[in-house]
Order: C-alpha cells, then structure tokens, then sequence
C-alpha cells in the first residue's frame, strides 16, 4: 500500500483474500477502512462485514454494531492487533532505514524474526511437554 489509504484497498483485499480462501464469509476492519462504498460492496460479497463507522453513530449504526454477529467478529479482531504488537516488538515500531527499499527490507526482517521467536516458542513447549517431569529433591528444614 503505496500512497495509499486504508478506505481505498478494503475491497479489493477482500477480493484478493477470496481468491485464495474461498470459504472467507467474515471480515473485521478499523475505523479508517470504513467508508459508505466499501460496506455496501462488501455487505454483497459477505456474511458479515465488521467495519465500524467513523465518529458518532446514527441509531441504525449503533444497533449494526452492537449485534452479537459484529461484536464477536470484532473481538476476534484483538488477535490481528497482537501480532502487530508482536512485530513492533521485533523492530517494526521505528524503522532508522531511509527510503519505500529500505522500509521493505525492514519490515521482511522484522516478520522474519518474529516468525524465528515463534517457532522457537512452539519448539520449547513441545521439548517441555516431551520431557518426562523429574521431581525435585526436597530439601530439609534446618
């Protein structure tokens, strides 16, 4: 997303998303996805489009988003939100490289290493779970 906003990408990334998982009938975006078009569009495509309105909501905005079927969508959204704070963890929350070549490149090391931490979590608890539990000597009162 080159000179580009959130607003201008929300369908065709639904369309691209489709085109590889076929069964995708939910979506969840932020506020700056939101634009009138893109619900509609979206709304035709999909199940269930949680795109959450920008500034005060009208009363029929307020009953869409607070429907059980939107909610539960939006709080599956918390995980999407959890890997960019792993990637921020990882070196993406400031990027000293100059130039769009430079961001790239920073940001393919930073999914690259959070990936690498990933797998080494996934590792380490299938050694732990493995490894039969020795107990401790127990150690006596002086």
């Amino acid at each position: 997303m080159e000179k580009q906003t959130d607003d201008k990408v929300a369908v065709s990334m639904v369309e691209t998303s489709q085109a590889s998982f076929p069964s995708l009938r939910i979506v969840s975006f932020d506020q700056g996805f939101h634009s009138p078009s893109n619900r509609e569009a979206l709304e035709q495509q999909l199940d269930l489009v949680a795109m959450p309105k920008k500034g005060r909501l009208s009363v029929a905005d307020r009953e869409r988003e607070t429907e059980p079927g939107f909610v539960k969508a939006r709080h599956k959204h918390s995980a999407v939100e959890s890997a960019i704070n792993g990637l921020e963890n990882f070196g993406l929350d400031l990027c000293p490289d100059h130039g769009i070549h430079g961001f790239k490149r920073y940001v393919a090391l930073a999914v690259l290493a959070r990936n690498i931490h990933r797998l080494g979590v996934v590792v380490r608890e299938r050694n732990a779970r493995a490894k039969p539990r020795v107990p401790e000597p127990q150690k006596l009162a002086a």
